[in-house]
């Protein structure tokens, strides 16, 4: 069955009317989950080699790849090792990944699992530079959803959620190999919604993307998300959600394969370990109690890893 494509909001980044910007990334939260920012400050080179250097990377013999197996969500996880719907009867997810963790601590940057120099020298200085230029624009966008929601612009460093010098935020690499396996049920990454504050998606432009705006709707509708050159996805997660009492949404999305190889990068901030997320001010009210009980983000993001990776 064909699927439509969706049209989604873009959002400059640069524009100096920081108003009107919030109140279009206001719309697309409430409406979409999704949107598109530009004139992000990521160039196409440093993505054009961040793309090299992973498809060299997950070239590399299983047994190499390996040696940096998926710990403390740094690393390796080899093809089907992520089941993002536990109950489902498929083996898990077609698709590999690499994950890096934060960088600006030196107790915890040490966690990462870096590819030797001698096999890839470029890796690490590629990878280093993609991880704070990125940072960069997901922190102003997170500025401008501050002032979405009526909170201050640094409302979220304020609270303690955002640290400029240590940004809790993880990168990851993604290979899709995109065979449709005739008789199964497959999928590159199964209907899910992120975790975390907010995700900022990079593609190799080959297609796959799909959203279901209205997850309760039976059957779904799922739209295709199309790749617009020098543009980055953004999307919302569950912990925005619960921060904004459902006014904002985390939308369901998944990759399907398309017959051909896919690589994507995704850089995930969420809130600092101690940060206790609970219902906004001006999302909450008489007639709109909270809906959920304020909870400590670390405490949160082990119960929904234990899930995802079926951890005891």
């Amino acid at each position: 069955m064909p699927t439509a494509t969706v049209s989604l909001p873009i959002i400059d980044l640069s524009s100096p009317d920081r108003s009107s910007t919030a109140k279009l990334i206001r719309q697309a939260c409430t409406e979409h989950g999704f949107f598109y920012i530009v004139n992000h400050g990521l160039d196409k080179e440093l993505l054009q080699r961040v793309f090299e250097e992973s498809k060299n990377f997950f070239s590399l013999p299983l047994e190499e790849k390996l040696k940096y197996p998926r710990k403390e969500h740094r690393g390796y996880n080899p093809l089907f090792a992520e089941k993002l719907n536990p109950s489902a009867t498929s083996k898990g997810d077609s698709k590999e990944s690499f994950y890096i963790g934060p960088l600006g601590d030196p107790a915890t940057q040490n966690l990462n699992q870096w590819p030797s120099h001698e096999l890839l020298p470029k890796w690490r200085p590629t990878m280093e530079s993609l991880y704070w230029k990125v940072f960069e624009a997901a922190k102003e966008t997170l500025s401008l959803l501050a002032i979405s929601l009526n909170l201050d612009v640094d409302f979220f460093e304020k609270i303690g959620a955002l640290s400029s010098n240590n940004p809790e935020g993880f990168v990851r690499l993604l290979r899709y190999p995109g065979e449709v396996v005739a008789d199964e049920e497959t999928y590159g990454a199964y209907a899910h919604s992120d975790y975390g504050m907010i995700a900022l998606l990079m593609t190799d432009g080959v297609p796959g993307l799909q959203i279901c705006k209205e997850r309760s709707q039976q059957p779904q509708v799922w739209e295709d998300v199309p790749h617009i050159e020098g543009a980055i996805i953004v999307n919302i997660g569950d912990m925005t959600e619960r921060w904004t009492n459902c006014v904002y949404r985390s939308t369901l999305h998944r990759v399907m394969p398309t017959g051909k190889e896919r690589y994507s990068v995704v850089f995930f901030l969420d809130p600092n370990p101690d940060t206790i997320v609970e219902c906004l001010p001006s999302c909450c009210s008489e007639s709109s109690p909270p809906r959920f009980p304020p909870i400590r983000s670390a405490d949160y993001f082990k119960e929904r890893f234990k899930l995802t990776y079926q951890e005891p």
